[in-house]
């Protein structure tokens, strides 16, 4: 039996590449230096992603900040322009097309949560009150995704054994793999049509959101 499908947020829900690109362009407008561009404020996130995985998102956007500011002598002004770059990031994370209806189809039938290791609250994207559940990493003791402990912490948050769950994600090593691991069923949102890269097969694939109320029909129904 399925009583509860859980998502991944950003790249699942939210469009977040909207909203970081948003932001980074303000941050860019506000320094004002000619050598400073949104890519290469990018470049820098991506390599402290990669450094600091375990850390909380909201520190490794500052480092980043930080590294980038720090170039042009403007590293002091990194609060300030941390709080600009989170203002307008988030007033333009927003779910992407046809989310809202898919997410009130599925209401209709299961409990619906949100588990991300990011620091996209779903009020703050265009998705409060959506959910009998939210879960951050990094709060209250909940390890990152992939780790076991997320899962379980989401379990509890949802009142439900692992083979009552659906997780929902665009992350094939943290979304699928991590909850595989944990006993949760598996939906693999892969936009791109990519092969799965690993011997863990998620129990559907999704190229569309669109697809998910049939698909988790299916899995209750097998």
């Amino acid at each position: 039996m399925i009583t509860t499908v859980a998502f991944d947020a950003d790249d699942t829900l939210v469009d977040i590449v909207a909203g970081v690109n948003a932001g980074l362009a303000a941050v860019v407008a506000a320094v004002g230096e000619p050598s400073l561009s949104v890519a290469g404020f990018r470049a820098d996130a991506d390599d402290c992603w990669l450094r600091m995985a375990d850390q909380p998102a909201t520190l490794i956007r500052e480092t980043a900040l930080r590294i980038t500011l720090d170039r042009v002598g403007r590293g002091d002004e990194t609060p300030r322009l941390l709080d600009l770059f989170f203002e307008v990031r988030f007033a333009n994370s927003r779910p992407f097309p046809g989310v809202l209806d898919v997410l009130a189809k599925l209401r209709s039938e299961y409990q619906l949560g949100y588990g991300t290791n990011a620091n996209s609250e779903a009020a703050r994207c265009g998705l409060g009150g959506l959910f009998a559940f939210e879960l951050y990493a990094l709060r209250g003791g909940v390890p990152k995704k992939p780790a076991a402990g997320f899962f379980e912490a989401l379990l509890a948050a949802a009142g439900a054994r692992p083979g009552e769950v659906v997780y929902v994600g665009d992350s094939y090593d943290h979304d699928v793999v991590g909850a595989a691991g944990a006993g949760l069923r598996t939906v693999w949102l892969n936009r791109t049509g990519a092969p799965v890269p690993g011997p863990v097969r998620p129990d559907a694939i999704v190229a569309d959101l669109a697809r998910l109320p049939a698909v988790i029909a299916d899995l209750k129904a097998a």
